[in-house]
């Protein structure tokens, strides 16, 4: 592109090339090491999500060096699968690095194709708890594409499922389950989206030919997943998918003692609204884990996690990339006391999650 230099110029710039330097000037506090113990709760280390087939960490001894210079005690691998692909992430994180790292198994939903697929589901989350798994993560494919032996969507309060629920009951782990998207994946992707750039940049991202009703069904589906299942512990990733509308996170912690929420990928969405996700977190500060998304991990943007939840900054920038990825804003910090960042940090993930080191 040539330089933009007349009005004329600047009249047909484009938004992609908007790149505006803010000319405010307000206190800026970059802590470069979390300020107590943390554990991100919320990441991919495996192959699962790679592009390339290849391992997300290549260097895991650099990555655990990165993570002491920082005091990121351990990271929850969400990557595990099952059968061989566990058993190479459990071999490759947890008992090589004991207490570093923590690996959840998933299930084969390929299972829900034919009848009594919930019994089965059941006895491969046995196996792979029984081989070393912390936990179970179930993605957001459980709602928006699966489908049972029928063809019909396949929900994730859908009954069939409760013997999968009674297991991580019965072994005493917790479920991270991503429900839905943000709200704006599921509306028409036109001039009126505010995730338009990312949407335009990851079609398959958009989910508007669902409806946008069928945002607010996988919210119910979520809510009626967890009422049916106090035993269980459900991490809802993401802001419980509900970053958007914090006031029905708001009742569903104050309703459900049995559900967590980690911050994974929305400080874009809790930071524009600083006020009201303190006062969420410091109304439930016990129910609240740090989760990063960022993978391969980045000292970077683990500085941005700390100075979101430590600082009262405003204004500062939820991502290394530029634009940023989800939408056009900045973010102000959220300032928590110690005893809320400890439990934020690590306590709460170390008092849900079997295995992590202490201390």
């Amino acid at each position: 592109m040539r330089k933009a230099d007349t009005h004329s110029d600047l009249a047909d710039l484009r938004l992609r090339d908007y790149l505006p330097r803010s000319a405010l000037r307000a206190a800026e506090h970059r802590p470069e090491r979390a300020a107590h113990p943390a554990v991100d709760a919320h990441n991919h280390l495996g192959r699962w999500l790679s592009p390339d087939g290849d391992w997300a960490v290549t260097d895991v001894p650099r990555l655990l060096a990165d993570m002491d210079a920082i005091d990121v005690r351990a990271i929850v691998n969400l990557d595990g699968l099952w059968g061989d692909e566990l058993e190479a992430n459990l071999g490759r994180y947890d008992r090589s690095w004991p207490g570093r790292f923590a690996t959840f198994c998933h299930l084969d939903w390929t299972e829900t194709t034919a009848p009594g697929f919930g019994e089965r589901l059941a006895r491969s989350l046995g196996r792979s708890l029984a081989a070393g798994a912390r936990g179970l993560k179930v993605w957001k494919d459980l709602g928006l594409s699966l489908t049972d032996e029928r063809g019909k969507l396949l929900l994730p309060d859908d009954e069939r499922l409760a013997p999968v629920w009674g297991v991580a009951a019965q072994a005493g782990v917790p479920v991270l389950i991503h429900t839905a998207d943000p709200r704006a994946f599921f509306s028409p992707v036109d001039a009126a989206n505010e995730r338009l750039e990312e949407l335009l940049a990851n079609p398959g991202w958009s989910f508007a030919h669902l409806g946008a009703g069928h945002y607010d069904r996988l919210l119910e589906a979520l809510e009626a997943l967890v009422a049916a299942n106090p035993a269980t512990t459900f991490i809802a990733a993401h802001a419980a998918g509900a970053a958007e509308d914090l006031d029905r996170v708001d009742r569903w912690l104050t309703a459900y003692p049995n559900l967590f929420v980690d911050i994974a990928a929305r400080l874009a969405e809790l930071g524009r609204q600083p006020r009201r996700s303190r006062a969420l977190v410091m109304r439930h500060p016990s129910r609240v884990l740090l989760g990063s998304d960022v993978f391969p991990p980045s000292v970077g943007e683990y500085a941005i996690h700390f100075r979101f939840l430590e600082t009262g900054d405003e204004h500062f920038a939820y991502s290394l990339d530029e634009p940023p990825p989800q939408g056009r804003w900045r973010i102000s910090g959220l300032e928590l006391p110690d005893d809320v960042l400890k439990l934020v940090y690590a306590g709460n993930a170390r008092r849900l999650i079997p295995g992590l080191v202490s201390g």
